[in-house]
């Protein structure tokens, strides 16, 4: 077995390993893999002179081969607080923090652009999973001259630590919004959406003015680190879930360690489209009895029917499953554009009546038992 040892990191490739490392937004402090696209080795002969392959291990590996620890976390302080954290900062006093970095996430064939924004909060902006920043862009409400725009609120995607795992950073998950014409088929930028635009036109180093943090919806219960969670997010829903699964998955936190199931589903237009796909892909690899991950591809697969496969034809295709979690006690969270939620409720009621159930009976005890958790926009 050989030992690659990068920046106090050490990484134990097996035999068979790829032969190159993916981009990848998978970071630790002392190994990252988010910035460079590593290449292949030079060409090894591994055969013998009879043909067969020699005993021997490649000191190069892809991203969900390689064994990784969980990352440290700093600082524990974080996990103290009894409540989380609520309006620390409101419009009419935001925070000034500053952008560390804006990355592309989606591939050429993807409709739209989705960013990923890591800001620097300085740890003056604490925050729990599944809360979220208020955004105010810069220049003049122009249906309030003299006035700063309104608050945007958005989901944070990343945990309380951050992408540097040092409590000092968020991350937003921000698709771009954009116009164009019905008539003339043309983008009108006059109509496009102010603070998405800012956000992903931004640059490291440029400032931005959040509030918050908001919400109590979200947040991930954790009085039973065996629990079930089901996570449904259409597009940039997934920041909760991000943060959800980094915690579970990927940092070492005392006071947390997730023994359960966090299912997630995630419904968007084509393969392009996916977001932080290879964060997850590592999760059902490392982790394949705690993490499942079934994703809804528009414009790639068809229903049943024969028509185009939504996020609410994968939970009718597991239905009989979710029904039972959710009998047991799982907790299920919707994230997403508001859309989504009557087709999801329709799929919901139609495999409950068909299982003899009352659907709004079912769906007031879900609420009651807090295990029905809803964010769209």
């Amino acid at each position: 077995m050989a030992y690659l040892a990068l920046s106090q990191a050490t990484v134990v490739v097996p035999a068979g390993s790829d032969y190159c490392l993916r981009k990848s937004v998978f970071k630790t402090n002392n190994l990252s893999f988010h910035d460079k696209l590593w290449g292949p080795v030079s060409a090894l002969d591994l055969k013998t002179k009879n043909g067969r392959p020699r005993d021997q291990r490649i000191l190069c590996m892809s991203v969900q081969q390689a064994s990784v620890p969980k990352v440290a976390v700093s600082p524990l302080e974080l996990e103290n607080a009894n409540e989380p954290p609520l309006n620390l900062y409101k419009p009419k006093g935001p925070y000034t923090a500053t952008v560390l970095s804006v990355e592309r996430l989606v591939g050429p064939k993807a409709p739209g652009e989705t960013c990923h924004i890591v800001i620097d909060h300085g740890g003056n902006v604490p925050y729990w999973e599944g809360q979220s920043y208020g955004v105010i862009p810069p220049g003049e409400n122009p249906k309030k001259p003299g006035k700063p725009h309104n608050v945007r609120l958005y989901s944070i995607a990343s945990t309380r630590y951050g992408d540097t795992f040092d409590g000092k950073t968020a991350s937003l998950c921000v698709r771009r919004a954009v116009y164009y014409d019905p008539e003339t088929g043309k983008e009108d930028p006059s109509k496009n959406g102010v603070c998405s635009n800012f956000l992903c036109d931004s640059k490291p180093g440029d400032k931005v003015l959040i509030t918050g943090p908001s919400g109590k919806i979200m947040l991930l219960p954790e009085d039973n680190p065996n629990a079930t969670h089901i996570m449904i997010a259409t597009g940039t829903g997934i920041a909760p879930y991000r943060g959800y699964l980094r915690r579970m998955f990927m940092e070492s936190v005392p006071t947390y360690k997730f023994g359960g199931l966090a299912w997630l589903f995630l419904g968007v237009a084509n393969s392009d489209s996916l977001l932080y796909d290879e964060e997850f892909t590592k999760y059902l690899k490392d982790h394949p009895d705690n993490f499942r991950y079934d994703l809804a591809l528009s414009r790639e697969q068809k229903n049943k029917s024969g028509g185009k496969m939504y996020v609410q034809d994968k939970i009718e295709e597991y239905s009989d499953e979710i029904f039972k979690l959710l009998d047991g006690g799982a907790h299920i969270y919707f994230c997403g554009l508001k859309g989504m939620m009557p087709g999801i409720q329709e799929t919901l009621k139609r495999v409950a009546e068909k299982k003899g159930e009352k659907w709004e009976e079912k769906l007031s005890q879900l609420k009651k038992n807090k295990q029905w958790h809803v964010e769209v926009y």
